[in-house]
């Protein structure tokens, strides 16, 4: 019963992508399209789609062994998922006529419709619209792949498919909206996130603690990294899209993306170096997979400030963000009840907060150290509001699921592995 139900979703999707999606339009002028920026959120927009495959590797190389293949594919499906999702409803959420500063209206863009390929001065003046749609659906796509780390090895496929589609309609949809849309509730309190350090590491990062406290703890919990040269091949793949998610953000090809391009890889190169060096000065080894940590955990960090600060503000953030996270992450396992099996709430969830709190510190003209105290009361207010809706948002959402379809393997199937048991396949 439950395969005919998933094609009959999937059948029915199609179906309204087919009748309600209109062909491209030109609502607009042409004339007012831009060679080079076009051609930089291009590359751009491949950049950020190629970080999710990047995370894929990432994380698969940090599970056991008989768990790589299906926790990189639950990164690596999200490509797909949502970018349906996406074109249907999830766009129009993040971005229609805004509905109370809250959520986009689901008909304004729905299935595509009034996605020009004209530019829309509203959202991005000198690329096409439906451009900047596709360059926003990178970010849509890794928010919920970065949420798996935490309950990697003992989440059922079809449950997590599930999951991730409703976060992105009732989660990151509204989060998108409230804080890029020019009506957006936090954007018009002056809310600063430059590339999605709240809308997309924040958002993952409590989603991810709802997820390992839900969940609960593995049965068989072994430690032991499955390949470590993934790891640092997906820090590499990760660090490179960065290029595209940070600096891509600036919609041109101009100064801000110069300077968020410049800011994002001295932050993250910061972050690795203090990483391994704060390990040693605890009495710890120098680790490949500390290296790969720091990095991104510097790339979290300088996201939402990437195209505001200056190159000695980066290497600032990135060195408290690789403390505080180090620290974090020390504390997490040490607890007895919370399970993030991959870190990602000490690693994207802490790191996103440090950065959205510094962003408020080090902001050009309205940060606290040019004597300007609103936007930074604005972000710790975002603050709250963000780990209130996402953690409470989150587990409610697995909640439901859980009544849908039963979202943990059973401990035998646990125990087998989930590329086994869940897929049917070996590494």
């Amino acid at each position: 019963m439950g395969k005919k139900v998933n094609f009959i979703v999937l059948g029915a999707l199609v179906l309204v992508s087919l009748i309600f999606g209109s062909e491209y339009q030109t609502i607009g002028n042409l004339e007012e399209i831009n060679a080079g920026d076009t051609a930089w959120i291009l590359v751009a927009s491949a950049f950020v789609l190629l970080m999710t495959p990047g995370l894929a590797f990432f994380y698969g190389g940090m599970v056991n062994k008989k768990n790589v293949i299906s926790t990189m594919l639950q990164s690596f499906v999200a490509l797909g998922v949502i970018s349906l999702v996406w074109v249907i409803v999830g766009f129009s959420l993040a971005f229609g006529d805004s509905l109370g500063g809250i959520i986009g209206n689901p008909l304004t863009y729905f299935a595509f419709k009034n996605v020009s390929i004209a530019p829309n001065p509203t959202f991005a003046s000198t690329i096409p619209f439906v451009l900047f749609a596709m360059f926003q659906l990178k970010f849509a796509i890794i928010t919920p792949a970065l949420i798996t780390g935490s309950f990697a090895e003992r989440i059922r496929f079809r449950s997590y498919i599930l999951f991730i589609v409703l976060f992105s309609l009732f989660i990151y949809a509204p989060l998108a909206h409230m804080t890029w849309h020019p009506n957006g509730l936090f954007r018009n309190w002056g809310v600063l996130d430059f590339a999605g350090g709240t809308v997309v590491h924040m958002s993952a990062g409590f989603a991810a603690l709802a997820g390992s406290l839900y969940l609960g703890k593995r049965k068989h919990q072994i430690e032991e990294p499955a390949n470590i040269p993934y790891v640092i091949l997906g820090t590499g793949l990760l660090w490179f899209g960065w290029f595209g998610f940070n600096a891509g953000s600036a919609l041109k090809a101009d100064s801000n993306a110069v300077i968020a391009f410049a800011n994002t890889n001295i932050a993250s190169a910061t972050s690795m170096i203090a990483w391994i060096f704060f390990d040693r000065f605890r009495g710890k080894k120098m680790t490949a997979i500390g290296a790969s940590i720091g990095a991104i955990v510097g790339l979290v960090a300088i996201t939402p400030a990437a195209g505001y600060v200056s190159i000695g503000q980066s290497i600032f953030i990135g060195f408290v963000a690789a403390i505080i996270s180090n620290l974090a992450i020390s504390f997490v396992n040490k607890t007895s009840y919370i399970d993030d099996t991959l870190d990602v709430f000490p690693s994207h969830g802490v790191g996103g907060i440090v950065g959205m709190l510094l962003t408020g510190v080090f902001a050009n003209g309205v940060g606290l150290i040019h004597g300007e105290t609103q936007t930074f009361f604005y972000h710790l207010l975002t603050l709250g509001l963000v780990a209130v809706f996402t953690f409470g948002g989150s587990w409610v959402l697995y909640k439901l699921v859980d009544m849908v379809l039963p979202i943990r393997v059973t401990e035998t199937q646990e125990l087998r592995g989930l590329d086994d048991s869940q897929h049917g396949e070996q590494a």
